[in-house]
């Protein structure tokens, strides 16, 4: 039968692959034969004085890379951007309008522009160094953190950071170097919500004024059931737009960073 022939043949090839496959083998064990020298480990890099296999650095490789979004958070300017847009956006009263989508292309977008300073110093100091094989892993390390170091210095509090460092139980620092990396990130990301929330209650203050107002209205007029909300919303988009406020608050945002 055809199907049966088809099949056979499959078989026969299957046979003649396993076949050659086995023959390094045979050879290797045949007696009198000169034995093939061992393949050797493959190490590609070092941790220390500790070589690490291929498979390892993968794996390190694809966990940094999850972590990619949480360094995104607490290493950027993302923080303070995202927090004062999504207040706008709960002061102006618009519900969901911008979208998270647009908020969140809108905050990656400023934060590219913001880091791209320290990222170009990073990369130009450490980065390129090391893969033109000048420089070894450890002091490309030292020389790409340094900008980001900077600039989170540079946002940081001073009553956050002794705080951060209290908690650590450290003392007074003698040096910004001296300081360690996870007292640094806390102490960044806490002034970066306090400086988040005080741009944020600056941008409420002119729209609660045009709430008030609106409701002082109504009430004279005794319109009761009348939502002073649904009334200010658009009077509210109005003066935003007038005043060109998306202009506004991003080089607000923009000039509230300090220059390392």
């Amino acid at each position: 039968m055809p199907g049966l022939r088809f099949s056979q043949r499959h078989c026969w090839q299957l046979f003649l692959l396993l076949a050659m496959l086995a023959l390094p083998l045979f050879a290797f064990a045949a007696p009198g034969t000169p034995q093939m020298p061992a393949l050797p480990d493959v190490n590609v890099g070092k941790i220390g004085s500790q070589p690490v296999s291929l498979p390892l650095q993968t794996l390190l490789l694809m966990t940094a890379i999850t972590l990619l979004p949480s360094m995104l958070l607490v290493l950027t300017a993302f923080t303070r951007i995202i927090i004062v847009l999504g207040l706008l956006r709960q002061a102006l009263g618009t519900g969901q309008t911008p979208s998270n989508q647009i908020l969140l292309g809108l905050a990656l977008f400023l934060t590219a522009m913001i880091m791209m300073p320290v990222w170009d110093k990073a990369w130009s100091t450490g980065m390129a160094p090391y893969l033109d094989g000048q420089i070894d892993f450890q002091t490309a390390w030292q020389l790409t953190t340094a900008p980001l170091r900077a600039f989170m210095l540079a946002q940081v509090r001073e009553t956050d950071l002794m705080t951060f460092a209290g908690l650590a139980g450290h003392g007074a620092y003698a040096s910004p170097d001296a300081v360690p990396f996870p007292v640094l990130v806390a102490s960044f990301v806490t002034s970066e919500l306090k400086t988040a929330f005080e741009i944020g209650f600056l941008i409420f203050i002119p729209f609660v004024i045009i709430d008030l107002v609106v409701s002082s209205v109504l009430m004279s007029m005794g319109m009761m059931m009348l939502s002073p909300m649904l009334v200010s919303a658009p009077f509210k988009i109005l003066l935003f737009v007038l005043v060109d406020g998306w202009v506004l608050v991003v080089g607000t945002l923009a000039a509230s960073f300090n220059a390392v």
